[in-house]
């Protein structure tokens, strides 16, 4: 495994670097002092985010996502994990966004790629992605009772779905819906997914949905959905009938790690604000960056960031080289580790902050959130910890099967 960027992604570094420097972060301070809380739909529509999108394409910082090997795209999300409610979405590198492309990528027909796949990569509309329902454990997804049932030409949907990243986005223009068209089938070949434009009879967003207050302006803003008798021709089925749950777990991997890629600048940012305010502030006649118990946080601050880092560098290279499938483990690993992780550090911020760090001056509570809430998105702790174990266990099994067990002698 060989961690060294080439000079092509050393070169988009240092662009997004002075990207973030010289427009993300005055545009921060901005939108911050603006409205330290804003409206749902605020951030996404507002003019700074347009010219934001203007600036990143100018500068060849747009689409990176697609554009790059996951090893070498690792440490540009990185940074824009730095500002994640704005960053991502300047590059077009957003989710659900990023995810629903892969899917139309790799699994739409032609004429699905035209209509939504063109202007997505354009950043014209921006999209949502519908899988989490409120009435079942959504973290097996064969729960899901949406039911998508065939209509002589069309697909009819009825059901209803909650936290659907994107939803919330006045330019969302399609949803990317799982939902059962055989109830009957094997338990992974019951669902299906399809496109659905959000203007479509029978479509109705609820409500935002919060998390811990915060209402989501990384994604969008994430909503409650409600299908009734929503009608949309055949041809907006993705891949196949019974193909839905296989293609949410090729969707589920390469954001997985996105995700964590981006949870790695939240913390670094988090480090970087504990470290200042260590410096500036006195207690008990010492510095904060005088006192053991903070240097024992700065300290561990740093190990937990750089394994953390190292373990998404090795699954990105896992995946460029053996693929998604190749990398499972890796992905489930990752999943585990990050975000928890960087939950850790940015409490450790927040503390050394004092009241400031669960205030609207400081944007650590509002990181703190996001990594928390990716505790459960895109499945929680315990159903990638549960997987791992049954890989390993199964993987050792083999082991002891192809040779002596070297413990029996003892």
């Amino acid at each position: 495994m060989h961690f060294g960027f080439d000079d092509r992604t050393e070169q988009l570094r240092r662009d997004l670097l002075a990207f973030m420097d010289e427009r993300i972060r005055p545009a921060e301070r901005e939108l911050y002092q603006a409205d330290p809380r804003p409206p749902v739909t605020g951030w996404h529509t507002h003019p700074v985010m347009e010219r934001l999108k203007a600036e990143a394409r100018s500068r060849g910082l747009w689409n990176l996502f697609r554009d790059l090997p996951n090893l070498a795209y690792a440490p540009l999300a990185e940074i824009t994990g730095h500002s994640p409610a704005l960053a991502p979405e300047a590059l077009n590198c957003g989710a659900p966004d990023t995810g629903n492309m892969g899917v139309l990528d790799e699994f739409g027909t032609p004429e699905q790629k035209e209509r939504w796949l063109r202007p997505l990569l354009d950043g014209t509309i921006r999209s949502a992605f519908a899988m989490t329902e409120p009435d079942v454990a959504s973290s097996d997804a064969t729960n899901i009772t949406t039911r998508i049932r065939r209509d002589g030409g069309d697909y009819v949907l009825d059901g209803r779905k909650w936290f659907i990243s994107g939803a919330m986005n006045p330019n969302c223009a399609v949803f990317v819906v799982m939902g059962k068209t055989d109830p009957d089938a094997p338990r992974h070949r019951q669902q299906s997914m399809v496109l659905v434009p959000r203007d479509t009879p029978g479509v109705e967003v609820v409500r935002p949905m919060t998390a811990f207050g915060y209402r989501d302006e990384w994604h969008g803003g994430h909503a409650e959905v409600r299908f009734t008798g929503a009608r949309v021709p055949a041809g907006n089925l993705i891949a196949g009938e019974g193909e839905g749950f296989a293609i949410s777990q090729a969707r589920l991997g390469p954001g997985r790690i996105h995700h964590c890629m981006r949870l790695i600048g939240m913390a670094e940012r988090g480090l970087e604000l504990m470290c200042r305010r260590a410096d500036e502030r006195v207690a008990f006649g010492r510095t904060l960056a005088e006192q053991g118990v903070v240097r024992e946080w700065i300290a561990e601050s740093r190990v937990r960031i750089e394994q953390a880092r190292l373990l998404v560098l090795k699954t990105a290279w896992l995946m460029d080289t053996v693929g998604n499938k190749g990398a499972h483990s890796e992905i489930q690993a990752i999943k585990i580790v990050v975000p928890s992780m960087a939950e850790w550090v940015l409490d450790k911020a927040i503390q050394t902050h004092g009241g400031g760090g669960v205030s609207q001056d400081f944007p650590l509570a509002e990181l703190w959130v996001g990594a928390r809430a990716l505790r459960l998105a895109d499945g929680p702790d315990e159903v990638h910890r549960h997987s791992l174990a049954k890989r390993e266990l199964a993987a050792q099994a083999r082991s002891r099967a192809d040779r002596p067990d070297p413990e029996s002698a003892r």
